[in-house]
């Protein structure tokens, strides 16, 4: 993804194969990110289709994020509750590079289909794994979702205000955190088999993805000896001011100040200049001992401005501060439109959306074109006939005998 100036697709990926089981976020996210740089993605699912999928609207296949989640790849069904289903993916695995899936724990392997077969299949090939606490451990086999892994790992307990309960974080943090982590474990395994020549074992666990996220709570643990506060919008470790959500006419904007040039830049916009030589924010430790009332301070400004004119002063003055967006403002940013992050697309069930792109860019690309989600089985015949082999007689006696 770039200017395309030399005019060669982006593909550093072309040539790979991937199974892929993801299913809701996780998964689909790691395998959509493998599709945008070109790797040839089979999407299998169970004839009813996955669970992303079922919460579409009557005569519906797909969801909004399941559309999202879910371009570029190319959907078959298959059963693995059958021994013929089984037997086509292990035929699959021998010619594919990567196999992914975020089933609980010894899913795959209880239907005989797991890391161990699939490498006698193919020794070649990268079993890729992602689930809440890892396929090890005392808490392997406890069920996980995004929500019960905020929880568990400490992130729910910083969030929220200080006066309040413990929150979840609004967006699907963790199951995006998973995913990413897993494009990046399949990626390092690639590498690696460039030079091994064989596959491995690649495995992420939610919660382990999440651990570095509360580096400032740590450190506020770690100065203090104290648990960590939930402290609202302002930092988690309590050690910057101003660090908050302030109000303005039409909403509410960000502000983060991080150095004392930012601070002097932040009173000259503010017309208050004159505070420059009060001691009680004449420092980021004398405003930190004073939050409240720099915050009182930043709030007077604010509040008589839209957000948009504070983003503008902010950008003019080079102060680190953004509006506070909603999803429909954020889907129709200009920014990421300009840049191709996101795109306008026409989907057959759902008319015009919008869809990621993908974030990973490597200059002097072209963008792989995206191509909607697909339906249930959509490419039955191109993946079983073209790409395995299989004769039309034989996908419809397996579509006959409920395997596809």
């Amino acid at each position: 993804m770039g200017e395309g100036k030399e005019g060669r697709p982006n593909r550093p990926f072309a040539g790979v194969t991937v199974l892929d089981f993801g299913q809701i976020y996780q998964g689909p996210y790691a395998s959509l990110l493998l599709a945008k740089a070109g790797a040839f993605v089979i999407k299998i699912e169970p004839p009813s289709g996955e669970p992303g999928r079922r919460r579409a609207e009557p005569g519906k296949t797909v969801t909004f994020p399941f559309a999202m989640l879910n371009s570029n790849k190319h959907a078959v069904t298959l059963n693995l509750k059958t021994a013929r289903g089984r037997e086509l993916l292990l035929r699959m695995a021998a010619r594919a590079d990567v196999l992914l899936e975020n089933f609980s724990p010894g899913t795959m392997d209880s239907l005989g289909v797991g890391w161990e077969e699939m490498h006698r299949a193919n020794p070649r090939l990268i079993y890729a794994t992602a689930s809440g606490y890892g396929i090890s451990g005392p808490d392997r086999d406890t069920l996980a979702m995004d929500m019960t892994i905020q929880a568990h790992s400490g992130v729910m307990s910083v969030n929220g205000p200080a006066d309040g309960p413990p929150l979840r974080t609004g967006a699907i943090v963790l199951d995006f955190l998973g995913g990413i982590h897993l494009y990046a474990g399949i990626v390092t395994a690639l590498y690696d088999r460039e030079k091994s020549g064989l596959g491995r074992l690649v495995e992420i666990a939610m919660q382990e993805a999440a651990y570095p996220t509360l580096a400032s709570s740590f450190d506020y643990f770690f100065r203090t000896g104290k648990i960590p506060p939930r402290t609202g919008n302002r930092q988690p470790a309590l050690n910057s001011a101003p660090y908050n959500v302030y109000p303005a006419t039409d909403g509410f904007v960000a502000i983060h100040i991080v150095t004392e040039a930012h601070w002097q830049k932040l009173l000259q916009a503010m017309g208050r200049e004159d505070l420059a030589a009060d001691s009680r924010f004449s420092s980021n430790a004398a405003r930190v001992a004073h939050m409240d009332e720099t915050d009182a301070v930043v709030s007077l400004w604010t509040a008589g401005l839209s957000r948009e004119e504070i983003f503008a002063r902010a950008k003019e003055s080079r102060i680190p501060a953004a509006p506070v967006r909603n999803a429909a403002e954020v889907m129709n940013d200009a920014h990421m439109h300009s840049r191709g992050m996101l795109e306008r697309i026409r989907h057959p069930e759902l008319g015009e959306i919008v869809v990621p792109t993908t974030p990973l860019r490597i200059h002097g690309t072209e963008k792989v074109a995206t191509s909607p989600a697909p339906r249930i089985g959509e490419h039955n015949a191109l993946v079983y006939g073209s790409w395995l082999g299989l004769s039309g007689d034989e996908i419809a006696a397996l579509k006959a005998e409920g395997v596809i």
